[in-house]
């Protein structure tokens, strides 16, 4: 059966977010933000405060193995941190170079390394060899910087570093999330370089699944956005359901996010923040949450948003 992680979709899929996209079900391993290395050694207290998992065994709620991930450019200190995370309750360690974002990129982080493919590779050996033998190291990419001239030399890097796997997100760093994904480039690079391969990039259904084996057969998928637009995706792709997903069985998730919020405290402008957030992603796919986004975006106070959930559900 389909492998399938959610992605480390850094603002998005935070530990709430994981926490109920795992219940949901689907999913074989879901990856933490990033969590950022610069000049600073983590404490065991900071490390279980970005990953809450840690202190449930590296699992979320739900028993679903969860990845710790980092983001940075120096590779002593990122095997520093990476060890102290283990010592915090980590199982596996993902190194980033895929981050497109702009204040990321000019701090040498993400896909900045793109272009500097033997800085890669010194980053993940160095982490590889500092790390306990039992402790699984991947990373993620995208094809480069600007183009795809060394994306084979970043994959080899990657290989040769010694991470058990690649997560291959099919578009440059410039192309940022705009469509197409380059899925012709996993074949590519399952050809070139001898490591397990997780596709990532617009596989936003079941058909979209089908579409990419007739490309290339990944080790696995990760799941991003499409997931946030259709939380049952990987239960769909999986074939564990097959009936129709209409709004009903939206708001009951998004309900589900409400109370789990409420219990662990997050705070009002959290949830309307993030309830707003989600809401614009899902109407993407199903256009009637247009209509409670808008409702939605006039509320702060967590029971009248949960009457507002209650009488769309009923409408």
């Amino acid at each position: 059966m389909t492998y399938i992680i959610l992605a480390p979709m850094q603002g998005y899929a935070d530990f709430t977010m994981r926490q109920i996209l795992s219940k949901i079900g689907g999913f074989d391993e879901v990856v933490s933000e990033f969590v950022r290395i610069t000049h600073t050694r983590h404490s065991l207290k900071t490390w279980q405060k970005k990953v809450p998992e840690l202190k449930m065994g590296a699992k979320t709620l739900s028993g679903v193995p969860c990845t710790v991930q980092l983001l940075g450019s120096d590779a002593d200190n990122m095997a520093e941190n990476a060890l102290v995370a283990v010592l915090a309750g980590a199982q596996k360690i993902d190194l980033n170079f895929g981050c497109p974002a702009p204040v990321v990129n000019r701090h040498s982080g993400g896909a900045a390394l793109l272009d500097k493919p033997e800085l890669i590779y010194r980053i993940v050996s160095t982490i590889k060899n500092r790390l306990p033998e039992n402790i699984v190291l991947t990373a993620k990419m995208r094809l480069g910087l600007r183009d795809t001239s060394k994306t084979i030399d970043c994959a080899n890097a990657i290989k040769d570093g010694g991470a058990m796997s690649l997560t291959v997100h099919a578009r440059t760093k410039d192309e940022q999330y705009n469509p197409p994904a380059h899925w012709e480039w996993f074949a590519i690079i399952q050809a070139a370089v001898k490591i397990p391969l997780i596709a990532n990039g617009d596989i936003f259904s079941p058909d979209d699944y089908q579409r990419l084996l007739k490309i290339c057969t990944p080790d696995g998928i990760m799941l991003g956005r499409g997931v946030l637009r259709n939380p049952f995706l990987a239960l769909q792709i999986k074939g564990l359901i097959t009936d129709t997903i209409d709004t009903t069985k939206i708001i009951a998730v998004l309900n589900r996010f409400v109370i789990l919020c409420q219990e662990m405290n997050m705070g009002e402008q959290y949830v309307s923040a993030r309830l707003k957030q989600w809401l614009n992603l899902l109407q993407q796919s199903y256009p009637p949450f247009a209509l409670l986004l808008n409702q939605i975006k006039k509320e702060n106070n967590i029971e009248n948003i949960k009457r507002v959930l209650a009488s769309f559900q009923a409408a």
